[in-house]
């Protein structure tokens, strides 16, 4: 079975943050890199995304051509991906000749159908200074809904609202400032209801059709929960029709259909970016299988025969997955997938869609505006000195991966993994393995015997990697991979060969440990190549593992073979990662403490937003959640005991809360509403079921439940009369 693996096209208007690379990129690198380590027949296509409206206003902004803005983003994207390690077999640039072949060739396929389309007129803005139609990214306004001065036509990005023109107080055009008005336009809208009836039942039962009613597509519960909530969201309100062109000069031009659409129809419009994108992935399919410029690359990988129809029109021979950002996720699981179902019932169809929700930092939106954040290429650049620094923030990034909630990217969680799992753990542990096999055995491996309990704890570590990756649970996949490196540390403590060299230097027990080690570390290469492919790489040519393939160790470990053979050579030891917290060093200490100081001054300097000075301004709504999502929720009364400031940490205070059945230690953001002395005897609500997390060090078992206003001013939520500590709430 082959695998297509397509991640979101990145729009080529700016840098990419770190939020970017743990969305759609770092996750589908180490999935694809599992299925490559498998022997699997995977692909893997991305690409820039170079057409609509916003490179069109940076365009006129900056005064600059929007070739040179895509060329630029392009050779910034790529280099900084390939830096990072993210190995695509292409990256493609939806600017190209074949691309804009493709999706004007599709879009006049579903012209002449006849039913794919209708032709709509409909009042849009224009710009009487400029003489030209607007998009909505060409208009704002001030926010309906936060009162921003700076909304967008189609969204505010202070409050995150969707938006249309309409919406907007006193909307006005980006290009001259003049008020906007209502003209007549005409454009052809895809007719997206008419696909509402099957949508919903390959979103909620998985299957395509009909006459696939004998066998599943996919099991919906393999879906993560938010990705089908927010499809199902849209598809019980009901899909209308989508105009799928644009009055606008960048762009893809709407193709002349004799019969369909004249000359004169299609002068000024443009494919809808939203159907030019995704198309993206099957025009970067085809270059990298027919061009000679990848020759090289499909003999290595084993594609010289394929083409692109067996990855994109094979339904029992391949399979299509894609890994975006939850903001995309309507339109590759609808828009995109009843695209492709327009096309022809030969067409692939998504049969899982991870998408990871968004990744803030250090409790803040990344801005590049704002300075808020830092950037893939930022990064790079200012820890290039950093040892180790691209699988240092490749860990820390899937370790506090967004994959089911919004999570938050801190430099003190960066310290924790690195100093803690990556230094203290996998280095500590793969340099002891190899400093030791050296002093006693010059770095030969030794035999020993008795040693199937310790290879079928590599093997259960190498075949539970497998299941979870195989459910994309990349997350729990990293960490089962380093709590193995754990067990691996205590099992050598235990057998504490240097105790036993030191009483008896002849006994078999020091071999067994040794062998039983360098098994242990070689395991570790395999397990952790998806997620630190340099640092695998460097741990097997220590040991002299040539072969650290998935499938090759699960296959000896299988057959209780050992991964590394007694009487192979170990190299001379290496430090795999210097510490951040070093007395000796304080080098990467000092890194770090200067990413600390560019935000406080970021945050600083930042101005207050409409949102926080307009009383009439609520948050909005978040996704609809189902009745047992809210049910796995345990809410509980409690009574903070005692506060306490956390040093260095402005925001936050440290509650010891009384539950009933027990005490917690729950670290609060409320540092700056509440004084310490004011809270001991104060009731609150806790959820008590929130995964433990470390804050400034301190170890948060809970979270206690605030209301913020519009001012921004916290309240406690609580019951209006005293209930003892523990109750349920429900």
């Amino acid at each position: 079975m082959r695998t297509l693996v397509t991640s979101a096209l990145p729009y080529a208007n700016g840098p990419l943050h770190l939020g970017h690379l743990a969305g759609a990129y770092l996750p589908a690198d180490v999935y694809v890199r599992y299925l490559r380590s498998m022997s699997k027949d995977v692909l893997w296509v991305c690409g820039s995304d170079e057409h609509g409206a916003a490179i069109s206003m940076r365009a006129k902004r900056e005064g600059r051509s929007e070739r040179d803005i895509v060329d630029h983003y392009y050779q910034l994207h790529r280099d900084s991906f390939a830096a990072f390690g993210i190995d695509f077999d292409i990256y493609h640039r939806t600017s190209s000749e074949l691309h804009h072949e493709t999706a004007q060739e599709l879009f006049a396929q579903l012209i002449r159908d006849g039913k794919s389309f209708e032709q709509r007129s409909t009042e849009q803005f224009y710009d009487p200074e400029e003489q030209t139609f607007l998009a909505d990214r060409f208009i704002t306004g001030t926010c309906p809904n936060c009162g921003s001065d700076n909304a967008y036509g189609d969204q505010c990005e202070n409050c995150g609202k969707d938006l249309s023109p309409r919406e907007l107080i006193n909307p006005r055009s980006t290009i001259s400032g003049a008020a906007p008005e209502l003209r007549s336009t005409t454009h052809w809208f895809f007719k997206l209801d008419q696909h509402e009836a099957w949508l919903k039942e390959y979103i909620e039962q998985g299957r395509l059709s009909a006459k696939q009613q004998k066998r599943s597509h996919h099991d919906p519960r393999a879906w993560r929960n938010h990705v089908v909530g927010q499809c199902k969201s849209w598809l019980d309100a009901g899909l209308q029709p989508r105009a799928f062109t644009r009055d606008l000069d960048w762009g893809i031009p709407v193709p002349v259909v004799p019969d369909h659409i004249s000359d004169a129809d299609a002068q000024g419009k443009v494919l809808y970016v939203w159907f030019d994108a995704p198309i993206g992935y099957i025009s970067a399919t085809k270059a990298y299988l027919s061009e000679t410029s990848f020759a090289e690359r499909r003999k290595e990988r084993g594609h010289e025969a394929a083409s692109w129809e067996d990855f994109w029109k094979s339904p029992d021979s391949s399979r299509l997955i894609h890994f975006i950002g939850k903001d995309n996720i309507v339109f590759h699981c609808l828009t995109f997938q009843a695209t492709l179902r327009a096309l022809g019932e030969d067409w692939n169809i998504a049969e899982n869609v991870p998408a990871n929700q968004f990744l803030n930092f250090e409790g803040e939106k990344f801005s590049k505006s704002r300075g808020i954040g830092i950037t893939m290429d930022e990064y790079l650049t200012e820890f290039k000195d950093f040892p180790n620094h691209v699988d240092a923030m490749r860990w820390a990034l899937l370790r506090g991966a967004p994959e089911n909630k919004d999570a938050d990217f801190t430099w003190d969680d960066f310290v924790n993994y690195h100093d803690k799992e990556l230094a203290d753990k996998l280095g500590n542990f793969v340099n002891r393995v190899v400093v030791l096999t050296h002093k006693y055995y010059d770095g030969v491996v030794p035999s020993a015997s008795f040693v199937a309990p310790a290879l079928n704890e590599c093997r259960g570590s190498v075949e539970v990697l497998q299941r979870q990756l195989d459910a994309f649970e990349l997350k729990e996949a990293a960490a089962q991979a380093i709590g193995f490196v754990d067990w691996a540390n205590t099992d050598l403590q235990e057998r504490a060969p240097w105790k036993l060299y030191k009483a008896s230097p002849d006994s078999p027990a020091i071999k067994e440990a040794l062998f039983v080690a360098v098994q242990a570390a070689a395991t570790a290469a395999v397990t952790l190549a998806p997620f630190l492919p340099a640092t695998a790489k460097r741990i097997a040519a220590l040991l002299g593992l040539e072969d650290y393939s998935i499938a090759t160790a699960r296959a000896k470990l299988q057959a209780g073979k050992a991964l590394v053979s007694a009487g192979s050579k170990l190299s001379q030891p290496e430090i795999l990662f210097a510490k951040i917290h070093d007395r000796k060093d304080d080098s990467r200490l000092k890194l770090i403490d200067a990413q600390r100081e560019k935000l406080a001054t970021a945050l600083a300097n930042a101005p207050v937003t409409a949102s926080s000075t307009t009383t009439s301004s609520y948050a909005p709504v978040k996704e609809t959640i189902q009745f047992d999502d809210f049910q796995k929720l345990d809410l509980r009364t409690g009574k903070i005991l005692t506060a306490e400031r956390i040093p260095k940490a402005d925001k936050l205070l440290k509650l010891q809360v009384d539950l009933g059945f027990e005490q917690r230690t729950i670290v609060s953001g409320i540092a700056q509403h509440f004084a310490p002395d004011e809270l001991p005897g104060k009731q609150v609500l806790v959820l008590v079921n929130l995964a433990p997390r470390k804050l400034r060090g301190v170890e948060s078992a809970g979270m206690i439940l605030m209301a913020e206003d519009a001012e921004g001013k916290l309240q406690f939520v609580a019951p209006e009369q005293a209930v003892a500590p523990g109750h349920t709430v429900s």
